[in-house]
C-alpha cells in the first residue's frame, strides 16, 4: 500500500516547487553547526551545486530580456543580481531563516539573520531542487524568488539603467580620465514628491545632467546622459 503524500510546507508554498523526495530540502536546510560530528548531512555541497544554477538561470535570463547588451552590462548585472546582498534579501522574503536547522552555538549568534548564512541556504535549496526535479524547476524558483523581486527593487526600475554609473566609471578609467563625480545641483516638489538633479562631470570631458525620484535614480540618468553624449550609450534589446 503505497504511504499518504506528506503535505505542502509552507516553504513549498513560497518557493512554489513540492518537493518528490523531502530529504534534499531538509538538507538544504541543514547547516554545518546542526551536527558537529558528521557534516555528510549538512547543505554545503548543495550550496555549491545551487551557485552555479543560480548564475546559468540569471544569465539566461538576462540573454532572453537584453539580446543586443554587452558581455560587461551583463556581467554587472548579474553581479548585483547573485551577490550574497541580493540573495539573503530574497532569502528573508522567503522567511527561509525560520527553518534553518542550526546548532545552539549558531543559534545564539543569531543564525538566523545573517546574511551569509541565509544567502549560501538560498543557494542549497536551488541545488536541491535542481537535484530533485531538473534545471527548468530550479529555473522558475530562481525567476520567482530572485529575479522578479530583484526587479521590483531596482530603484530606476530596469535593470539595464543599473549599469549605467559602472560602465561610466569603466570607461572614464579605461581612458586615462579621472572618476566621474556626482554633485545634486537642484531639487523640486514637496517631501512627499521630491524630484533631484544631478550633475556628473569627468574632468576634460564635460558634464551632464539627469533628474529622478531619489538621488541613486538621478546619478543614474545623469550618468546615462553623459554616456549618450561620449557616444557610449549602452544599447538594450
Amino acid at each position: 500500500m503505497s504511504g499518504v503524500p506528506l503535505p505542502e510546507t509552507e516553504l513549498e508554498q513560497r518557493l512554489g516547487y513540492r518537493f518528490r523526495d523531502s530529504g534534499r530540502l531538509t538538507q538544504a536546510l541543514t547547516h554545518r553547526s546542526y551536527n558537529d560530528t558528521d557534516s555528510a548531512g549538512d547543505n554545503e555541497r548543495l550550496e555549491f551545486l545551487g551557485d552555479a544554477v543560480l548564475g546559468l538561470s540569471v544569465s539566461r535570463r538576462l540573454l532572453e530580456e537584453y539580446p543586443q547588451a554587452s558581455e560587461g552590462d551583463l556581467t554587472r548585472i548579474r553581479g548585483w543580481m547573485v551577490s550574497a546582498q541580493n540573495c539573503a534579501l530574497a532569502a528573508q522574503e522567503l522567511d527561509l531563516g525560520k527553518h534553518l536547522r542550526l546548532g545552539r552555538g549558531e543559534e545564539t549568534l543569531g543564525g538566523r539573520l545573517k546574511q551569509r548564512l541565509l544567502a549560501n541556504a538560498l543557494e542549497a535549496v536551488l541545488g536541491a531542487v535542481f537535484l530533485d526535479g531538473g534545471f527548468e524547476a530550479a529555473a522558475g524558483c530562481v525567476e520567482r524568488c530572485l529575479i522578479a523581486p530583484s526587479r521590483r527593487r531596482m530603484p530606476e526600475g530596469s535593470w539595464h539603467e543599473f549599469a549605467y554609473k559602472s560602465a561610466l566609471q569603466e570607461w572614464a578609467h579605461a581612458q586615462g580620465y579621472a572618476l566621474p563625480v556626482y554633485a545634486v545641483v537642484a531639487t523640486s516638489g514637496p517631501d512627499h514628491e521630491r524630484r533631484y538633479t544631478v550633475e556628473t562631470s569627468i574632468a576634460g570631458r564635460g558634464s551632464a545632467q539627469g533628474s529622478g525620484r531619489s538621488k541613486k535614480e538621478a546619478e543614474q540618468q545623469a550618468a546615462a546622459a553623459m554616456l549618450s553624449t561620449l557616444g557610449q550609450l549602452p544599447q538594450s534589446g
